[in-house]
């Protein structure tokens, strides 16, 4: 077959009948194209056919013969690709070639019709409504394409006068050149695929392969518990040829009872989950911290973990007011479904063995434990295992550690002598690739007679399937002043597939049932709900974001109504503390009159290169082209995970001390004018300790805690359609207290991105499954509903940079704490609008509508 792609002529062969997708990516090499959904609902596939867009995981490669094909690779120097650098519409990256490919369509179809005119938000939404930003940097794209349709990027950049981009990796990502684990080929290559469980809960006897080279995946006692669990792993030199040799494999399972209703579990019956100490000690965890909380374990229940204050107190009160003054009583169950992270670019390993090294290129958060993992995992020193994650396409906390992807790609590699990569299926990632777990939550708070908080009690089952370690109640600590508090946390255990940490593990979930607890009550009290946070929050940081949430005009505004459609405000508040790694380091080297700063660190659209080249750049005075910041690879000096909100308290204070130590070596003075001559040089900046100490005296699996919360206060307004049942956000306010803002346009993306998952969280995604067999049901992309750039409100986000002085750099994590809050802001507005407090989340249509009903 001939076509033309990128103004070039190409012949491919199609014999195999092949999808668009493939021959573009494999056979061309083109792979700023990327799968992921292979259903045609993302959009990251994206490729123009005679100039109209397509999904090519959907178009046969058949049907582009004789045509004229263009991919992201061919838009390089196209308005809209400057565009997305310049206005940075992107975190990860992994989709952004997908929306430039659209966009560019869509341009020229503006141009065509409008001239230089800025399309409105509705137009450039439904222009690109079959995309999908898992990150959420919708508010971005806006501006992106806007400002490419009103000509701001028509001219192109001369050398030497390169506008400076928000995002130092942005040129690649928005030219499809950046390379993800996904997209390397090396010679020899071997696809794995992994052989999963059918059954929620077998003991396996047996695996026959033949001659078929073979890996096991299996615990060490033979028993798989939960639909989906790896078994077994093979390779082929293409993926179709080893999902063949997949089924030739042949598994004797010993089918046994599964433990599937949650309720039954959660009063410790049913068939056990776990059947003795040692493989409950097996169990993974859905939490970021890599010890648990002592707790007991009866049946399929484990719990309570407790985080109380004189909890006696607590109850007494609670039990006294409910007699006594009911109308100051607070009280009920919320629960909340789990929430899928299923980034766009799935878990992916390319493992490959030379010379007794264990080579790893993964998408990863965790670079250097992910090494250090392995190392112990297959017995060598950790300087024998090298793992390299240069981009990586999303994680939002369920990439950390030796995931399966990774042991199968090693393991398989050995075997084969060769290199092997292991890509999930998106299915997969919808299935094994972790989630948010469900949780039911009981709570009761009471106020006394002067208005301010007298007692909570809050009860948490965390269904994480196999996984134990939920903290949602225990979070309810922190937050409004020392009243006596009840809180308790429980594991319910099914023969589910596990949770793992999701953004802010616990804290949107606990919010969701706090905040509206606390707006509640401002009714009940008659109160302002902003004034009645304000009272009960001792936290100065976020009093001037009260106080900045109160002042604007929509929370003095109109609202209401009582047609079909009603409008309503809603506020909620959140805090997170403050992680950092104290051991983290950055190594500075000169060479050729730049400054390389290296650090096991990766960046997963977080922005950690950006923040690490700026870093550098401040400390030493010199511009930021004579800086250049390599991440992702695990031999370089000790990074941190990114995960916990502690990257950027982590690498800025490193960075800053590394910067001093090298204007010490260069003597000072004109740093700019001394790196011609000072090739070789190189130091390492530690990060120093804070002013005042840190929290615990020790690190827990790299992390350590800090003195301070971080703060967010949210205001949102939405339009309840009350005939439908929909809920349209219109508006969010995004208040957030983390001290200095190393990189604003960064930062503000990360917060948009937050509030856009967390009206994913409210209001669409719920993670299903089969009651009777134990089987995920939403496993593609059209059934597990994340949000669009048609769902995403009008965001604006405040900093509030104060606070955090004892900080070396003065900033710390702001990633978690600005999606916190932001589901239970809508709950509250959705509430405000129609009376109706929504209990179970997310917000579907269908409950709305009961609730208006009753």
């Amino acid at each position: 077959m001939e076509f033309e792609v990128n103004g070039a002529p190409r012949a491919v062969d199609v014999d195999d009948d092949p999808a668009a997708v493939e021959v573009v990516r494999d056979r061309l090499g083109l792979t700023g194209t990327k799968l992921v959904c292979a259903g045609g609902v993302c959009g990251a596939c994206t490729i123009q056919v005679d100039g109209e867009p397509r999904v090519a995981c959907l178009t046969p490669a058949v049907l582009l013969a004789g045509r004229r094909v263009t991919t992201v690779e061919g838009l390089a120097d196209h308005p809209v690709a400057r565009a997305f650098a310049g206005e940075d519409a992107l975190q990860c990256g992994y989709c952004t070639p997908g929306f430039v490919v659209e966009a560019a369509a869509f341009h020229e179809r503006w141009r065509a019709t409008h001239g230089r005119t800025r399309p409105g938000r509705e137009q450039i939404a439904d222009a690109l409504a079959g995309h999908l930003c898992r990150c959420g940097a919708y508010e971005g794209i806006f501006r992106a394409v806007a400002g490419a349709c009103a000509g701001t990027y028509d001219t192109p950049p001369t050398e030497g006068n390169a506008p400076t981009v928000p995002r130092a990796e942005a040129p690649e990502k928005t030219a499809g050149s950046a390379r993800y684990t996904t997209d390397l080929r090396p010679d020899g290559l071997l696809e794995g695929v992994i052989i999963r469980s059918p059954h929620a809960h077998a003991h396996v006897r047996s695996l026959e392969a033949g001659d078929l080279p073979l890996v096991p995946l299996l615990p060490p006692d033979g028993v798989v518990r939960y639909v989906g669990q790896p078994v077994a792993a093979v390779a082929a030199p293409d993926r179709a040829s080893a999902r063949a040799a997949a089924a030739r494999v042949t598994v004797d399972y010993e089918v046994l009872p599964a433990a599937l209703d949650a309720r039954q579990a959660r009063a410790g019956e049913g068939p056990l989950v776990y059947e003795d100490k040692a493989a409950r000690k097996r169990a993974p965890g859905s939490g970021e911290s890599p010890q648990l909380v002592p707790a007991r374990w009866r049946g399929n229940l484990r719990g309570p973990s407790a985080m109380s204050k004189r909890p006696a107190t607590a109850v007494r009160r609670i039990t006294e007011a409910r007699s006594r003054n009911p109308e100051r009583v607070v009280e009920g169950v919320f629960t909340t479904a789990a929430q899928t992270h299923t980034p766009l670019e799935p878990h992916a390993c390319l493992a490959e063995w030379v010379d007794g090294v264990l080579h790893l290129e993964v998408s990863t958060q965790s670079i250097k434990r992910t090494a250090e993992l392995a190392a112990e995992r297959f017995g060598l020193p950790v300087e024998k295992v090298v793992a390299r994650a240069v981009h990586v396409g999303g994680g939002f906390g369920c990439k950390m550690g030796l995931t399966s992807d990774v042991v199968a790609a090693a393991e398989l590699a050995r075997l084969h002598g060769a290199p092997v990569r292991v890509v999930l299926d998106r299915d997969e990632e919808l299935t094994d690739g972790g989630y948010r777990p469900g949780t039911r939550m009981r709570l009761a708070m009471v106020a006394d007679a002067s208005g301010d908080l007298s007692a909570l009690a809050m009860d948490a089952d965390t269904d994480g399937g196999v996984s134990v370690g939920g903290s949602v109640a225990a979070l309810a600590r922190f937050m409004y002043g020392k009243a006596p508090r009840r809180l308790r946390d429980f594991d319910t255990l099914t023969h589910r597939p596990p949770g793992a940490p999701f953004r802010g593990p616990g804290g949107p979930t606990m919010c969701w049932a706090l905040e509206q607890a606390v707006d509640e009550m401002a009714h009940r009290l008659g109160q302002d709900p902003i004034a009645l946070r304000r009272r009960w929050d001792g936290n100065p940081k976020r009093h001037a974001l009260y106080d900045w949430a109160a002042a604007l005009p929509v929370w003095s505004g109109p609202r209401g109504g009582t047609g079909r459609f009603r409008r309503g405000v809603g506020v909620a508040a959140a805090n997170w503390l403050y992680f950092l790694d104290p051991v983290t380091e950055v190594e500075l080297t000169v060479e050729n009159g730049t400054v390389v700063a290296r650090c096991a660190v990766q960046d997963m659209g977080t922005g950690s290169r950006t923040v690490l080249l700026r870093a550098v750049a401040e400390g030493l005075g010199v511009p930021e082209g004579r800086v250049r910041a390599e991440v992702g690879r695990s031999d370089a000096v000790h990074g941190p995970t990114s995960g916990g909100s502690r990257t950027t308290p982590s690498i800025v204070p490193a960075a800053i001390d590394a910067a001093a130590r090298l204007r010490d070596a260069l003597g000072g003075g004109d740093i700019a004018a001394r790196l011609d001559a000072a090739h070789g040089v190189r130091v390492t900046g530690r990060r120093p300790r804070d002013r005042r100490g840190f929290v615990t005296p020790f690190t827990l699996g790299g992390i350590a805690i800090g003195r301070g919360f971080t703060g967010s206060v949210q205001v949102a307004e939405v339009e309840v359609d009350t005939r439908l049942g929909r809920i349209r956000p219109l508006r969010v306010w995004s208040g957030i207290a983390a001290g200095r803002i190393h990189a604003d346009r960064l930062a503000r993306s990360q917060c948009e991105g937050a509030v856009v998952q967390g009206i994913g969280y409210a209001l669409y995604e719920e993670r299903r499954t089969d009651p009777a067999t134990g089987r995920v049901l939403t496993d593609n992309l059209e059934d597990y509903r994340i949000p669009g750039i048609g769902d995403t409100p009008e965001i604006t986000v405040h900093f509030h940079q104060e606070g955090f002085d004892h900080v070396p750099g003065g900033g710390v994590g702001l990633g978690e704490i600005s999606t916190l809050p932001t589901a239970a802001c809508l709950a509250n507005a959705v509430h405000d609008a129609t009376g109706w407090r929504p209990y179970d989340m997310p917000i579907r249509p269908d409950r709305l509508l009961e609730g208006l009903a009753t």
